[in-house]
């Protein structure tokens, strides 16, 4: 029998029903082949986050019902390949605790196994919004029902007579309606969207970047951070740019083109919102240097951290570097440039 050599050996060679989701910069089901030509050095992340690929396993051992669920942050290289070593040693501890052998694994199992997360360097604890997403998503991916707040949270977000009161609503419920949500609901929802208060908006786009927004949705989204921006609100304005991130770039991307151009609106907090969650919007021969120059110019001391991230996504890699080569040494991103090449 072949030996156990990466991460999809053990979960096939275990028996365990298992889900790949992608943490990070998206929530996101990965499926297994993804990982796999991941972890055998054929293919880069397609989901990097701060020079990590954030992954986590979703399983089930024999006959136990709940599932266990493993956040493990995998180290990059600077082509976006996996650094194997760590998840190697990880591997190799956890073949030790089972003896060697990871056949038929059963759920009585699944306390030890699940024990050596505590003291592994590559466990991390994702954010409060990005967990509620990933229970949504894998509950409704296992056919499991939605959280008790579910109820709750969709008469809210729909119902303009609703009688209850929002905070009562749990941030559970609403990853579950941004995740199970159809498109007469998010009609509904975008007719509602700017009577909701902020205290409620926010958490709703946070969880929304996470999944593809129907038309309607980013329009009224577009419509609330107009209004945001206008009243100076930075916060709310920052949320609806996030939450539209995954929407169509046909209506997003010339919202984003506008408020690049636009020095008023132009800042730190609008660059990183596009950087982490509207990159995908970068992939455009005119936005991905008007978004460059507008970095260089507000955001100069992050220019670097904010490239070098982007420049790991698969699909951004070579338009990037392409620009930053053309940059001209006397342009604001030339300048940015000049101390990491002397």
């Amino acid at each position: 029998m072949p030996p156990i050599q990466t991460l999809c050996d053990f979960f096939i060679r275990s028996g365990a029903q298992v889900r790949f989701y992608s943490l990070g910069r998206r929530v996101a089901a990965c499926p297994e082949a993804t990982l796999a030509a991941f972890e055998s050095g054929t293919r880069p992340w397609p989901l990097p986050w701060l020079g990590r690929a954030q992954l986590a396993c979703v399983f089930r051992l024999g006959d136990s019902d709940d599932p266990l669920v493993w956040f493990l942050s995998l180290p990059l290289d600077e082509q976006g390949l996996l650094d194997p070593a760590p998840r190697d040693a990880f591997l190799q501890r956890l073949l030790e605790t089972l003896g060697r052998s990871a056949n038929r694994l059963q759920g009585d199992e699944g306390q030890q196994i699940d024990n050596l997360m505590q003291d592994n360097p590559l466990a991390f604890t994702p954010d409060v919004v990005q967990r509620s997403l990933l229970h949504a998503r894998a509950s409704a991916d296992l056919g499991r029902p939605a959280s008790e707040h579910f109820e709750l949270a969709e008469s809210y977000l729909l119902a303009p007579d609703q009688q209850a009161q929002w905070p009562a609503l749990g941030l559970q419920g609403v990853a579950d309606f941004s995740v199970r949500h159809d498109e007469v609901q998010a009609v509904r929802l975008a007719a509602r969207l700017d009577t909701l208060p902020v205290e409620v908006l926010r958490p709703l786009s946070h969880c929304l970047e996470h999944v593809e927004p129907g038309r309607e949705l980013v329009r009224a989204l577009i419509a609330r951070g107009e209004a945001a921006a206008h009243a100076g609100d930075i916060e709310t304005f920052s949320a609806c740019v996030r939450g539209v991130g995954q929407g169509e770039t046909a209506l997003v991307g010339p919202w984003y083109d506008a408020l690049l151009a636009d020095r008023a609106a132009c800042g730190p907090d609008l660059l990183a919102a596009i950087a982490a969650r509207g990159w995908a919007h970068l992939e455009h021969a005119r936005r991905l240097p008007l978004f460059l120059d507008a970095l260089a110019r507000h955001s100069p001391g992050g220019f670097t951290n904010v490239v070098r991230d982007l420049a790991l996504l698969p699909r951004l890699r070579l338009p990037l570097l392409m620009e930053l080569r053309q940059a001209s040494p006397e342009s604001p991103v030339g300048r940015c440039l000049q101390p990491l090449t002397h």
